[in-house]
Order: C-alpha cells, then sequence, then structure tokens
C-alpha cells in the first residue's frame, strides 16, 4: 500500500479569507486533519477553516502551552506515532497551523519527525500574522534598505532587539506587552510603535499607537515598531 502524504497546512491570522486557494484544496482533499490542542478549550485554527473541514476526520493533538522542553517532545513525538500509524494506512493528512508553518509554528518539531521517519511531508504557506497586522495598520513593514527583525517578545534577549536598528515585529508578546511598551517608553520609541491584538478575528483591537495600551492584551498580540 502506499503511503499517505503530511501536509503542514498554514491557515492565515484569523480571517478565512486569507485562506490561501491551495490550502483550501488540500484540506478539501485530505482524509484527515490534525488539529493542535492547546487543552484550553479553544480551537482557533480549525475555526478559520470550518468551511472546508466539517465533513473531515480530525485528529486532536495535544500540544501543551509550556516551554519544558522534554514534555514538549514526548508530545511531539506521540503526535508523529499518530500520524505516521495514518500515513502507513494510505491517508493524506493535514495538520493545520495558524499563520505561516515556518514561523514560530508548534507543527515544524511534529514535521522534522515525521521527514526523519522517513515519510512524505510538504509544507503549505499561509499569511504571516505579521503581515496582516501591517496591513491593517495600512503601513509597510519595510522599504527601501530597511532591515526587518522579528521578536518573539516573551522570551530572553528582548532588550539587544529592541536596541538593533531594524523596524521590528514583536510576536507572542501576551504576559511580556507590559514589560515590553516600558522598554520602548524607555528608549524613546513608544511614537512609532503599533499593535493590533487578535487580528482577523473575533475581539479583535487596534492600537495606532502603543501609548493607547493600558493593560495586557492577550496571546495573539502583534506590535510593529518603525524606526
Amino acid at each position: 500500500m502506499k503511503k499517505g502524504m503530511l501536509y503542514g497546512v498554514g491557515v492565515g491570522p484569523g480571517d478565512p479569507e486569507l485562506v490561501t486557494m491551495k490550502a483550501a484544496r488540500i484540506l478539501r482533499e485530505a482524509d484527515v486533519v490534525a488539529v493542535p490542542d492547546k487543552g484550553s478549550g479553544e480551537k482557533t485554527a480549525l475555526n478559520i477553516v470550518r468551511e472546508w473541514t466539517a465533513d473531515r476526520e480530525l485528529l486532536y493533538c495535544p500540544t501543551p502551552m509550556v516551554r519544558d522542553k522534554a514534555l514538549l517532545d514526548g508530545c511531539y513525538g506521540k503526535i508523529a506515532d499518530d500520524i505516521c500509524a495514518l500515513l502507513d494506512a494510505g491517508k493524506n493528512v493535514a495538520f493545520i497551523t495558524l499563520g505561516d508553518p515556518t514561523v514560530y509554528s508548534t507543527y515544524i518539531y511534529v514535521h522534522k519527525k515525521v521527514l526523519s521517519r522517513g515519510y512524505r511531508a510538504e509544507l503549505i504557506p499561509g499569511v504571516p500574522s505579521f503581515c496582516a497586522v501591517a496591513a491593517r495598520l495600512n503601513t509597510s513593514l519595510c522599504e527601501g534598505a530597511e532591515r526587518l527583525l522579528i521578536v518573539p517578545a516573551s522570551y530572553e534577549g528582548v532588550e539587544e532587539c529592541i536596541d538593533f536598528p531594524s523596524n521590528k515585529v514583536f510576536m507572542k508578546s501576551g504576559r511580556a506587552l507590559p514589560a515590553l511598551r516600558d522598554k520602548l517608553e524607555a528608549r524613546g520609541l513608544l511614537e512609532g510603535a503599533a499593535m493590533v491584538a487578535n487580528c482577523g478575528m473575533e475581539g479583535e483591537r487596534v492600537y495606532e499607537s502603543l501609548k493607547e495600551l493600558e493593560a495586557g492584551e492577550g496571546y495573539f498580540s502583534v506590535v510593529i515598531v518603525k524606526e
């Protein structure tokens, strides 16, 4: 029996109209749709693509929001086991992931494990959240010779990134957002900082200036700083 194919499908930042035609086709043709499960009850990626997955078999994949590398590696290994069993049965699997699968995606760890076992896997690009945020703010990310630096704001090394001469995107802000705001203000960069929370989703909030931010925002917050 011919083994199935795994697709890591980027479904964009939240607006179903930003799902690419290729992603929609892959989802329609897949035998199984793998869904990341953070354990919170919310299935953000699945909600985006319900139009194309209503009659598909679903495989829920536990991906807890922790930084314990050993625990996460065990979870990714179990997901890879489940997916490879489906591939062995000749089924094609589409693993959905927010934004683009090559940008801070949990899926990429599963992708590498499946490839290392000799199975076929392909990445299907999606619209990254920071591109959607820039469009929502009606601004560019970089022009001419400008450089762009993409930073995971809740990890170490943020201060040296703030000081690097470039336009900047701060992703994964979440609880780190108030501290990031203070660091930007201390450097006189608040005027050029803007943010969108839940871009393209229900409850979207737009901050033309980070000066407007009085409290923290959720995980889906992207800050753009223009120098």
